[in-house]
């Protein structure tokens, strides 16, 4: 640990705690932070310590041991500029019999809990079309119970940043207190989603030809536009056939008790392609599916699992061709789910980084569905021991595992 104060510069390492006999409690202090108290307690240890104030210097180990010991300490919480979590003062009361608390620990423990809380992500991308940021929207609200934060929880595209949508999504409620965080997600994170990666261009037209459609959904489509054909050129009759699927506005999310859902609407064309030649329209149809949306987290994760549950289409022409598209409703959606939708999970099953430090993962983890948000509820595990995650920090490095 180092750091100055002033004039005042200095360097401890080597730390080594020899003997402990520690009799403490944590928990909440209400509108303040965290309260950390250590009553009667003792220690022993040792470290190499290196001092420069003006021109003075001095170096050397130093053995220490201490009894009596009773701490009061306070860690004040807030946010900074840029919306990340931050201790923005120590209070410490510390009374010893034998020996005062040194002001170079006090200072280094802020700078390197600030620097841990550092690694957790605020802005960032998520992939090559979108970003996320988890910026905090307040300061932290602190009860006796719980530290509660509002984080922006908002997906934007990164070729414009600035195009958001406007949260009108219900303000989630938690009133669990059985594992130690909960996570509540409302439906304007997953729409923001939604709509930034329709804007960024994601996947918003799918091509399917003669050989990636089903033998009968083929010979359907050539039995329902044989006429067209006919009517257009009887040389394409011999052609192959292809859908194109395009979305035409953004998916929306509606999240009940009862699970959740993801609505989508695609305009579907039916083409001939003749070789060398530019593509024949025989028909356009709008498509309304929706599909069942299973969240989970993994480490520290979430993502999504698609199920097709809903599906229908109908002409864009007329009301007479949109009975003549009936017999089609069952092979198109059977395309749909063995085309179309393992494609859609191949993607999301990679899943979006929850705000954590480097070395901290969720754990048995369960996910309830409200009207309007889902909560997360997990447990919180060390993968990664804090003075390792700190000295990673301090050389540079990051957490590849992430």
């Amino acid at each position: 640990m180092r750091g100055e104060e002033g004039r005042f510069q200095y360097t401890i390492k080597d730390v080594k705690i020899t003997e402990l006999n520690l009799t403490s409690d944590l928990r909440f202090q209400p509108d303040v932070g965290l309260l950390f108290e250590v009553q009667n307690s003792s220690i022993t240890l040792n470290f190499q310590r290196r001092i420069l104030y003006w021109l003075f210097y001095d170096e050397g180990a130093i053995n220490a041991s201490a009894e009596g010991v009773d701490i009061f300490t306070v860690l004040h919480l807030n946010k900074d500029k840029e919306g990340r979590l931050k201790i923005s003062n120590v209070d410490c009361n510390a009374s010893i019999a034998k020996m005062r608390i040194c002001p170079a620990l006090n200072h280094a423990a802020l700078v390197l809990v600030n620097q841990l809380l550092e690694t957790i992500p605020v802005r960032a991308e998520v992939d090559n079309y979108v970003g996320i940021d988890y910026s905090l929207l307040n300061d932290p609200v602190v009860t006796e119970t719980s530290l509660d934060m509002d984080f922006r929880g908002m997906f934007y595209d990164l070729k414009n940043e600035n195009e958001t949508l406007v949260n009108y999504a219900v303000n989630p409620i938690v009133r669990e207190y059985d594992r130690m965080i909960y996570l509540a997600l409302s439906e304007f994170f997953f729409d923001s989603g939604l709509f930034s990666y329709f804007k960024g261009g994601l996947q918003k037209q799918l091509l399917l030809d003669s050989f990636q459609m089903p033998k009968d959904l083929e010979m359907l489509l050539r039995t329902t536009y044989l006429g067209t054909i006919m009517m257009l050129n009887p040389a394409l009759i011999e052609h192959p056939l292809s859908l194109e699927l395009e979305v035409t506005s953004p998916p929306r999310s509606t999240i009940k008790t009862s699970g959740a859902s993801v609505a989508v609407k695609c305009n579907v064309k039916v083409l001939v392609l003749p070789p060398g030649k530019p593509a024949v329209q025989l028909s356009s149809m709008t498509m309304e599916g929706k599909f069942n949306a299973k969240v989970s987290m993994k480490g520290k994760r979430l993502a999504i699992h698609l199920d097709l549950r809903r599906f229908k289409i109908f002409s864009n022409q007329s009301a007479l061709e949109s009975l003549a598209l009936i017999p089609l409703q069952g092979p198109l959606k059977t395309m749909l789910q063995i085309s179309v939708v393992p494609l859609i999970n191949n993607y999301t099953k990679r899943g979006v980084q929850i705000p954590l430090p480097d070395g901290l993962d969720f754990i048995e983890e369960v996910v309830e569905y409200h009207n309007g948000y889902i909560i997360v509820g997990a447990n919180l595990h060390f993968r990664t021991g804090l003075r390792e995650i700190i000295e990673r920090k301090l050389s540079g490095e990051t957490d590849n595992s992430i």
